[in-house]
């Protein structure tokens, strides 16, 4: 074996100086270092997994597992052209908590931003190139490979429906977004948001109004039926972050005591979309009016004083105008409360034949696979005095879980169906002994998100 030891090795003529021959590697002995050959393109890869966050030395390349908890790799400070870092994910972990590579006060691609792994099994190759464009991805494929395409979210209880995922709250919690997608995949989400219904009044009450009913049209996250209402309503856009659910609850039913007229419903709220409770059913002794809500609650006789729905106005509308009670030959039926496609009945006179009215449809949509109504409208109490035997039946609730109206005599109104947001039935009258009479409780709302996830 031959050894050379000089300090130095120079060429004499030419530019070129070639070291070894054809077929023969050239190695650096354990432990010597090189300069100014510059990268070629390579990392030296540590296989030893990162479960927790750090920061990166130039020349190497990690193995990242997150699978318990979102990791940061932060490039190094103050990078030399040349200079190279490779991040790949371990076992597929990134689709669970995403891994973040904090730029470190240099750009990423020309950005001033962080640069985020969301898909399972992606790797990235950083090479800093200079102050402009700061570190440049050189992987082969696009850079837009590395992140998932379609949004990734959590909360509430999950479902899918082929490549689409669907979250329903029935109470409040957060939907959380750890991926928002890109327009290739999905970006915006489609909703349904139906506030708490309103109780129905107390002694030949009116209904109570249906929860405010908004939904959007479904065409972001795949063909499915919706009511009419949500046509033309254009989907959500999100970003990573928590969106706090508000689930309403449904209002009291009205009683024998300071509160005869029902009680409105509580909204419910998803990002930009507010749903407005229903409003209450009015009662006799007073106040007979119905009160104004996502849709209003109706009249006890004699009123005219119905309760708007769409309260606050929204477009499309989000609910409908209770009933009235007129009073043809005394006293009268409860008026039912609106829905969300319908009016509340009109109330019909003690002492002309017939049933008590109706609460107001509501609408129908299919966003969880099966065709399912929302926002129905409480049904009137009965009155007394109408001829024939009795008891004499209250008015229907409302399709979309509206309660019933009381019976004559002394039926006490049926609530709402809970994460309905039907309107609760109103109560009928004599004997007015507690809880006979009484009106139903509303059905407290719900918050359904869909979008494609694959």
């Amino acid at each position: 074996m031959s050894k050379i030891e000089v300090n130095e090795i120079d060429k004499t003529t030419g530019s070129t100086l070639t070291l070894g021959g054809s077929g023969t590697a050239v190695t650096l002995a354990s432990g010597a270092t090189q300069t100014g050959f510059g990268r070629t393109g390579t990392v030296d890869w540590d296989t030893t997994k990162k479960t927790a966050s750090f920061t990166a030395v130039s020349g190497n390349g990690y193995f990242v597992d997150s699978s318990s908890s979102a990791i940061t790799v932060t490039l190094p400070a103050s990078p030399s052209a040349n200079d190279i870092v490779s991040v790949s994910d371990y076992n597929g972990s990134a689709t669970t908590n995403e891994i973040t590579i904090a730029r470190n006060s240099s750009n990423i691609n020309g950005n001033a931003s962080d640069y985020e792994i969301t898909k399972a099994n992606s790797a990235v190759t950083f090479v800093y190139v200079d102050a402009t464009v700061g570190w440049t991805s050189v992987q082969t494929s696009n850079t837009a490979d590395n992140v998932n395409p379609f949004i990734a979210a959590t909360g509430g209880t999950e479902t899918t429906s082929g490549n689409f995922k669907i979250h329903t709250f029935t109470g409040p919690g957060t939907f959380t977004v750890t991926n928002a997608g890109l327009a290739a995949g999905s970006n915006t989400v489609d909703y349904l948001v139906v506030a708490g219904g309103a109780g129905g009044g107390w002694d030949r009450a009116g209904g109570g109004g249906a929860g405010g009913y908004r939904e959007s049209s479904g065409a972001a996250s795949g063909s499915y039926s919706i009511s009419p209402l949500g046509a033309c309503v254009s989907a959500l856009p999100v970003s990573v972050q928590g969106y706090p659910i508000t689930v309403g609850g449904g209002g009291a039913g009205g009683n024998d005591g300071p509160q005869k007229q029902g009680v409105s419903g509580s909204n419910s709220i998803f990002s930009t979309i507010t749903s407005a409770g229903g409003g209450g059913g009015g009662s006799a002794p007073g106040p007979t009016s119905g009160v104004n809500g996502g849709s209003g609650g109706g009249t006890s006789g004699p009123s005219s004083s119905a309760g708007s729905g769409n309260t606050p106005p929204v477009s499309p509308p989000q609910g409908n105008n209770g009933g009235i009670s007129p009073a043809p030959g005394g006293g009268d039926h409860g008026a039912g409360g609106g829905g969300a496609t319908a009016t509340g009945g009109p109330g019909a006179g003690s002492l002309n034949p017939g049933t008590a009215s109706a609460g107001g449809a509501g609408a129908t949509t299919s966003i969880n696979g099966t065709p399912t109504a929302f926002a129905g409208g409480g049904g009137g109490g009965f009155s007394d005095g109408a001829p024939g035997c009795s008891p004499f039946p209250g008015g229907a609730g409302g399709a979309g879980g509206g309660g019933t109206g009381g019976s004559y005599p002394g039926g006490q109104g049926s609530a709402g169906t809970v994460n309905t947001g039907g309107g609760g039935g109103g109560g009928s009258n004599g004997p007015n002994t507690s809880p006979a009479a009484n009106g139903g409780a509303g059905g407290s709302g719900i918050v359904v998100i869909r979008y494609k996830f694959q």
